[in-house]
């Protein structure tokens, strides 16, 4: 059975950008959100081998550390041609110093390599909600797209490069709302983040802030 999240969450990250579209999709829920980075939480070793066990790890580490509910992301850009790299390893292809301008500049270099012409790719987003009890919800969202010369200063990680299917921007040329806002009527979002979010907010949270 779902389990809904009221009141209080930490939002296990350390990552500016992402925390900035988690607490944009909380905030219409009333949901009163602080980071594991603002508490000065360690960021726990991502041992896993797919997105959801990694957002696991980390939601859960949260919950135990300040035994309060967590909710945590672990998304990345998964290229066709590179048989879905950098995948997991997406934040790691930006070494130490997030530079993900090297990165994507890696991922054109290998595709180069490899003498690939497919430039298809899609992000993928699992959120985890974890409770200090160890009850855990899991939600995940996919877009899909192709790789273009980057273009555009919004965003973060990636953005720059991903064209979704259907749209002649990339992520880093369009505002936050455009990439991540919810149509609450429809229930669709663009980003993987927006989708994972819709699937979440449906079954474990008030539905007082769908607008």
């Amino acid at each position: 059975m779902r389990r809904q999240l009221t009141g209080k969450v930490v939002i296990a990250t350390h990552n500016a950008g992402k925390l900035a579209e988690m607490r944009e999709l909380l905030a219409p829920f009333g949901i009163e959100a602080v980071s594991a980075g603002e508490l000065g939480l360690p960021e726990p070793d991502e041992t896993g081998t797919m997105f959801a066990e990694n957002a696991a790890i980390k939601a859960h580490a949260a919950a135990s550390a300040t035994n309060l509910p967590a909710f945590a992301d672990d998304s990345g850009l998964c290229v066709d041609a590179l048989d879905g790299a950098p995948g997991i390893f997406s934040a790691r292809w930006a070494g130490p110093a997030k530079d993900f301008s090297g990165a994507m500049a890696r991922i054109f270099s290998e595709l180069e390599t490899r003498g690939a012409t497919n430039r298809k790719a899609h992000f993928v987003s699992a959120l985890v909600l974890a409770w200090p009890d160890g009850h855990t919800e899991l939600f995940e969202g996919r877009v899909f797209g192709d790789l273009v010369e980057p273009r555009g200063t919004a965003g973060f990680g990636y953005d720059p490069l991903f064209k979704p299917e259907g749209h002649d921007r990339t992520f880093g040329e369009m505002t936050a709302e455009e990439k991540h806002g919810v149509d609450w009527q429809s229930g669709k979002g663009l980003s993987h983040r927006a989708r994972a979010f819709v699937d979440l907010a449906r079954e474990c949270l008030a539905p007082t802030g769908r607008t």
